[in-house]
């Protein structure tokens, strides 16, 4: 029997159901095995994780959200993919001892926890487009590292075709409560098994929101195209060599991140816009330029959809829901940073009101594609798409009991860049009032000291921006 036939007989052992993938899955499908779009979300623990007690939430969560019990399927005589879905869990925790996490652990630049996160950013399940056996279709891999007597890290590792920022922090907020909640009890009954799995975000968007004639389209494609030549990016370290993903992480205390979102609040602008806005003066501060010179950088936004699509979806429904904006921005020597903040949320929320995050949806999603295809249309192969990508929204967060309860010290969930995409992609979170940002670059193209000076330029850029906030409102 052949894999087509077993997936639609009724008869067969073990009876699956499945879906093509969307048009945006699609361009993760074709992404993923160049090395950009592995979703990682890596928990430090103080305390000993209970492997059966996990793997049990684990199953539940299958269960409840087919998506993570899925399979993905490369159908050769088409040359395309597929979900395919089992009816019950199969997901397997794999255990590092100390020895193990000893040989993994390597980097002196990084802490242990971190070097664990750049490793799994890097384990790529999904090398091959047509993955040689089952297992390596999965889309959901589990594994705990001891990194000492005291301290162990627990990373979720996912195609970013199921699983996008916002689904990672569903994800982490449910396993919390089935592991700090569980009394041996086995499946609660919210997590009832289902079997469906969702429809891609193009079957959700609302009637009328993604038209645009056909000679609009390749009007837009053409200038995207062409105005991709005119973008400006941070020197190249090493275009030669192969690349892998490495983070470097972007910190405030309560009192900066509370002046800076008062100062964005004040001007009727979202974090994103002044993240975007401190990377681009930093990057143009970076070069030997004169003042007058102006570089043209391009950021994309990226919008989590859930609430906006027909039906609306809840903010805990898995898969891939997110839409990206592109705007470029022209940067000289003398930006100040809220003045670029302003120009950069307005013509972002402009395009949005403009619905171009639907329509212009299959033109990016076409774009990423032929770069992957492609590489030398880009700047030195470097298959760079943009110089940052932000989220329209912060993840936020605040610890709880439960977090106390499984011995929760610290998490970051990010997705790897090093196959195309932007040179630094910027995860933020407000935890307990606090900024934390995993700030995702494809190295050796990038050397970390060179992102660790962009990152840092960053946060001055971010703090004495909102100083000035403070300034102005005890002037007024």
């Amino acid at each position: 029997m052949s894999e087509s036939d077993q997936d639609h007989n009724p008869e067969a052992a073990e009876p699956t159901r499945g879906r093509p993938v969307g048009g945006t899955e699609d361009s993760w499908c074709k992404a993923v095995p160049t090395g950009t779009g592995i979703t990682v979300l890596a928990l430090l623990l103080s305390k000993a994780p209970d492997i059966p007690v996990l793997k049990t939430a684990l199953h539940d969560l299958q269960k409840s959200h087919p998506i993570l019990r899925s399979y993905l399927r490369f159908h050769t005589t088409t040359n395309s993919f597929s979900f395919v879905t089992p009816p019950d869990p199969h997901l397997q925790i794999t255990p590092f001892d100390l020895s193990s996490t000893s040989q993994i652990i390597h980097n002196n630049h990084v802490s242990p926890y971190h070097s664990i996160l750049q490793h799994e950013l890097n384990q790529n399940a999904w090398h091959s487009p047509n993955p040689p056996s089952e297992m390596e279709s999965k889309m959901f891999f589990v594994s705990v590292y001891a990194l000492s007597e005291t301290q162990w890290v627990v990373v979720f590792r996912l195609h970013t075709s199921v699983c996008d920022r916002a689904a990672a922090a569903a994800l982490l907020r449910e396993v919390l409560k089935l592991i700090g909640d569980s009394n041996g009890e086995g499946i609660k009954e919210e997590y009832e098994k289902r079997f469906e799995v969702s429809l891609g975000i193009e079957e959700y968007i609302p009637s009328g929101k993604v038209n645009k004639p056909f000679w609009a389209r390749g009007m837009d494609i053409l200038g995207y195209s062409l105005n991709s030549f005119r973008l400006a990016n941070i020197n190249f370290v090493d275009a030669n060599s192969p690349r892998y993903s490495q983070v470097v992480r972007l910190q405030m205390n309560p009192d900066d991140t509370q002046r800076l979102l008062s100062g964005c609040e004040s001007r009727g602008i979202k974090l994103c816009a002044a993240l975007a806005a401190a990377g681009l003066i930093a990057a143009r501060s970076s070069k030997q330029l004169l003042d007058h010179q102006r570089e043209k950088y391009a950021v994309v936004t990226l919008i989590d959809c859930r609430s906006i699509l027909d039906p609306v979806l809840p903010h805990d429904h898995l898969g891939f829901y997110h839409s990206a904006i592109l705007n470029t921005h022209d940067v000289s020597g003398d930006e100040k940073l809220w003045e670029l903040a302003k120009r950069s949320y307005t013509a972002f929320a402009n395009a949005k009101n403009s619905n171009k995050h639907f329509t212009d949806m299959n033109d990016l999603n076409f774009l990423m594609c032929k770069a992957i295809e492609n590489p030398g249309l880009t700047p030195s192969s470097s298959m760079r798409t943009a110089f940052i990508s932000v989220f329209e929204d912060p993840v936020i967060d605040e610890s709880n009991e439960l977090h106390q309860k499984v011995g929760l010290v610290d998490y970051v969930g990010c997705s790897s860049v090093h196959g195309v995409g932007p040179s630094i992609a910027i995860f933020d979170t407000v935890r307990d009032g606090r900024l934390d940002c995993a700030c995702v670059y494809p190295s050796p193209l990038h050397s970390r000291e060179q992102m660790q000076a962009l990152i840092d330029g960053m946060k001055t850029i971010l703090v004495e921006a909102g100083g000035s906030y403070v300034e102005e409102e005890g002037e007024t």
